[in-house]
């Protein structure tokens, strides 16, 4: 069955040590660990500063174990100091989740189940002690249990964007990754971060334009899921969506800001690795896909694309003549395809950009100057306006 366990501290601690449940839980690393018990079993402990609510669940395809805790703060800890090498646990990641949440989300080698879940309070000290005891269980028994806990309380919302505008020109922004999505980490810089950075300038500098609207997906270090940041640029009105990424490629020595439209067809095989790593976003998240639906077809969305498409081609196209302009540095061949979940809007045009890899010496050095980062934001409001002028022009020619 699924677990949900809910803690209030009045009924676990004396009243004179009784926390504001709304304040945040540091997690210690000297007293978290996961640990492979020689007889079988996996044990999960985390440390804290204070007891705080939380619950716990398992999710299938791939398996997971899931913490949630409103709220825990985790930037003392390093995924080593929790899991010095994988054994039952493969991986282990947390942070940020939604504002107010936090989670853990442990991927796990076999199916386990949470046998025993207790939070022990030092009534001195108000410190807590989360311990986690996983036995196996078989694959039939783990499916049957694994699933995201019902309660509205739990949910996890998109952000709600403002009200479409009568005639406004709108760009929905979207910076990459998020919260316990981290995105390419490289010598301690991090893509999530550093999108979220150069898309709030982006925003800035369209809206100082006077020529459009700027809507984020996110506005601060939070995770919204793939279909969440679709739908958020429906509910906008968007005339345009611009996913912003500066992804890392373990092989092949891409460089240079790139721009990606849809295909279901990758142009290469470097594009068709990015778009599973970007797709990977929502499981490196723990969010529940055992309800979607993948497929992306039928007539309607055909038709629509068949405008579509060609418009965000020529986005594309602006973005690139504009940052070459700038200076870039561009990819060799900075017009690209691939199936990345983000670009799947049929009624509206739509591209992923590539500012450049932190897998690459070069953009390394670029992403990590504050200058370099201004013109490109410049650069790319730029490529944006001049495709929005080009788009108007060829209007009347569409429907003809």
């Amino acid at each position: 069955m699924r677990l949900i366990l809910t803690l209030f501290l009045a009924l676990w601690a004396p009243l004179a040590y009784a926390q504001d449940l709304s304040a945040l839980a540091r997690v210690d690393a000297q007293g978290s660990s996961i640990e492979d018990g020689w007889l079988g079993g996996t044990t999960v402990t985390l440390a804290l500063s204070q007891g705080v609510p939380f619950r716990v669940f398992t999710l299938d395809d791939p398996r997971r174990l899931v913490v949630d805790f409103r709220e825990a703060d985790f930037s003392t800890l390093t995924a080593t100091d929790l899991l010095p090498e994988p054994g039952r646990v493969t991986a282990v990641r947390f942070g940020a989740f939604q504002p107010g949440w936090s989670r853990l989300i442990a991927d796990l080698e076999e199916p386990m189940q949470a046998d025993k879940i207790g939070m022990a309070i030092d009534p001195s000290s108000g410190q807590a002690t989360l311990t986690i005891a996983l036995t196996g269980t078989d694959a039939a028994t783990f499916k049957a249990a694994a699933g995201t806990p019902p309660g509205a309380e739990w949910a996890v919302p998109a952000p709600a964007p403002p009200a479409p505008q009568e005639g406004a020109f709108t760009v929905v922004i979207d910076p990459g990754h998020g919260g316990v999505d981290p995105g390419a980490v490289r010598d301690g810089l991090s893509e999530k971060d550093l999108m979220l950075n150069m898309g709030r300038a982006l925003a800035e500098t369209l809206t100082r334009s006077g020529q459009a609207r700027a809507v984020l997906t996110r506005e601060a270090d939070i995770f919204v899921s793939l279909p969440g940041r679709v739908s958020l640029a429906h509910q906008a009105g968007a005339d345009l969506f611009v996913s912003l990424h500066a992804d890392a490629l373990s092989q092949g020595g891409a460089r240079g800001a790139t721009i990606y439209t849809l295909s279901e067809e990758a142009s290469d095989a470097a594009s068709a690795q990015l778009a599973i790593q970007h797709d990977r976003a929502d499981i490196i998240a723990g969010v529940d896909l055992g309800g979607t639906d993948d497929q992306v077809a039928g007539i309607l969305m055909d038709l629509a694309r068949a405008e579509t498409a060609p418009r965000a081609s020529a986005a594309s196209a602006a973005l690139i003549a504009a940052m070459d302009a700038a200076g870039g540095p561009m990819n060799r061949r900075p017009a690209r395809q691939a199936g990345f979940s983000v670009l799947k809007s049929a009624d509206i045009p739509s591209v992923l950009i590539e500012v450049g890899f932190l897998s690459s010496e070069r953009d390394l050095a670029n992403l990590r100057d504050p200058v370099w980062r201004a013109v490109m934001v410049e650069a790319m409001a730029q490529g944006i306006l001049d495709w929005r002028a080009a788009d108007l022009a060829q209007r009347p020619l569409v429907r003809q």
